[in-house]
């Protein structure tokens, strides 16, 4: 049997997961044809067909899904390999992964990775945008070094978390808006407004939706989007309110076309903290990232 090589391994997985030859080309800065080649070379290594090809895009077959399964193992452990290799040079480089939810990318880690990146140049960061709880089910799986996320998300005593930043909740109105004359808004004023939903299905967003039900008042909203910037757009145009975060709001502070205004609620008050698996040991990548985004 023939050499099983690594990076083709890698494209493999990049295709089953994305169910197509083109979007893990791109997820992975490769030509389509160069990465359909090296996955046509670990066929031809192994002796069988891993994917079933159409217009439609790929499928495992069933000696694929076996190879996915044992090949994400492998994946993981060729990673673990080199980093812990690389913690050993006594240098801090290697490669951090690290998965935050949106209001702390949008709001605070810029910032926070650049002068991580200026003080410890030969460090990776993998950075991915996930929900909450796919933050803390991460770290759980050590598939994120750190995760970044809301505090009320529920943190088994597998992990250690420390306080990242202070995050109040702010609504967000159309100039033109009633509401604009009072100085802060209790919820239950909000509900009776069009309103605009952020992220559904979120931490934030459920959240917001548990707080209607305690109040026995629906919740409804007239449009959902998926982004900060969509959100402010939509209420621009005057298609409804919102509640967004107030990193967000700074980040996006350019924009006179709507007004700010506090929610008076003892609700309103959210804390992002840092979060990562009790190890005995950490790379010293890791130690350093946490370090940073804590401190």
């Amino acid at each position: 049997m023939r050499r099983v090589d690594p990076v083709s391994l890698q494209l493999f997985l990049a295709a089953a997961r994305e169910g197509s030859i083109k979007r893990a080309a791109d997820a992975e800065h490769i030509a389509q044809s160069a990465l359909s080649r090296r996955i046509a070379d670990l066929e031809h290594a192994l002796g069988v067909q891993l994917l079933s090809r159409s217009p439609l895009g790929v499928t495992l077959t069933e000696a694929g899904q076996r190879a996915y399964a044992l090949g994400e193992k492998l994946d993981a452990d060729i990673q673990s390999f080199a980093r812990e290799v690389q913690a050993l040079s006594g240098e801090v480089a290697g490669t951090v992964r690290l998965f935050a939810n949106l209001s702390s990318i949008v709001g605070f880690l810029p910032e926070r990775l650049h002068a991580f990146r200026v003080e410890h140049p030969n460090v990776e960061i993998v950075l991915q945008e996930r929900s909450s709880s796919e933050c803390i089910r991460a770290c759980l799986d050590d598939r994120a070094d750190v995760a970044i996320c809301l505090a009320g998300v529920a943190a088994p005593p597998a992990l250690e978390s420390w306080h990242f930043a202070d995050d109040p909740l702010i609504v967000i109105l159309p100039p033109n808006h009633p509401l604009t004359k009072q100085r802060a808004i209790r919820f239950e004023e909000l509900l009776r407004h069009p309103i605009v939903r952020i992220q559904s299905g979120g931490a934030g967003d459920s959240f917001i939706q548990e707080q209607a039900e305690k109040l026995r008042m629906p919740y409804t909203p007239v449009v959902a989007v998926s982004s900060y910037e969509a959100a402010c757009r939509m209420v621009e145009v005057g298609l409804g309110v919102a509640i967004m975060t107030g990193s967000a709001l700074r980040a996006l502070a350019g924009t006179k076309r709507f007004v700010r205004r506090p929610l008076d609620e003892p609700w309103k008050d959210r804390e992002l903290r840092v979060f990562a698996l009790k190890k005995s040991s950490r790379l010293r990548a890791v130690d350093a990232m946490i370090a940073a985004l804590h401190s």
